[in-house]
Parts: structure tokens; C-alpha cells; sequence
């Protein structure tokens, strides 16, 4: 019974470590529903809140803060460190759809990778 007592102990130290290892959302958005989910791995995150404020961060960095001039530079200096990277766009299902484009448009100038995350469609 103490084996087990230890096991038990064991994982729960393994699971409680890895969880603060996923670097979930620090901005909260209300994403659009999708029936498909992407499989990339992106390593840069756009984050559009409700308010048009814009967030971008890279691999399990913390979302900074930026303007939408300064998304390009910051794109860039990404895909310098990570020339293969993909951009994921987190964008609330309340933004307007031109804002989306005006980041869509930055990444397609500078070829980048881009996927637009989305929530998957709730059961009835």
C-alpha cells in the first residue's frame, strides 16, 4: 500500500509540473467556432481582444502589447530567430473582419505561414 501511496504521489508531482509547462492564453478572447482545427504547431501568436488591442508573443513568451505598425517589425525579428515559423491568429469573433485582413495582409507580404485559431463547435 505504500508503493502505491508513492506512485500515486509521483504522478501527481509529474502532472501538477507539466501543466505550468502549457502556456495557455494570457488575453481572453471569444474565438469563432471551426469544425477544423489546425494541426501546426505555430511558434508566433497575434492576439486581437475585442477592444482592437493587439498582442503578439513568441514560442512560450508572454504576450507584449504592440501597435499595428509595430506587428511587422516584430514578425520579422520572429522570423529571423525561426525562419519556418507559423503565425497563429487569435483574433475575438467580434473584431471586425478588415482588422483581420490588415494582419492577413502582413503576413502575406512578408510570406508568412499563417493559420486563424478558432474554438471547436459546441455539442447540442
Amino acid at each position: 500500500m505504500a508503493s502505491m501511496t508513492d506512485v500515486i504521489f509521483l504522478l501527481l508531482i509529474f502532472f501538477m509540473i507539466t501543466s505550468t509547462v502549457v502556456s495557455p492564453n494570457a488575453i481572453k478572447v471569444l474565438l469563432p467556432q471551426g469544425k477544423q482545427q489546425t494541426s501546426a504547431k505555430p511558434l508566433t501568436r497575434v492576439i486581437i481582444d475585442k477592444d482592437l488591442n493587439y498582442y503578439a508573443a513568441f514560442g512560450n513568451d508572454k504576450e507584449q502589447a504592440l501597435t499595428l505598425d509595430g506587428l511587422t517589425p516584430f514578425l520579422q525579428s520572429c522570423a529571423a530567430k525561426e525562419p519556418e515559423m507559423y503565425v497563429a491568429l487569435y483574433a475575438d469573433e467580434s473584431v471586425p473582419y478588415r482588422e483581420i485582413v490588415k494582419v492577413l495582409n502582413i503576413a502575406n507580404e512578408n510570406h508568412f505561414k499563417m493559420v486563424l485559431a478558432t474554438r471547436p463547435p459546441e455539442n447540442k
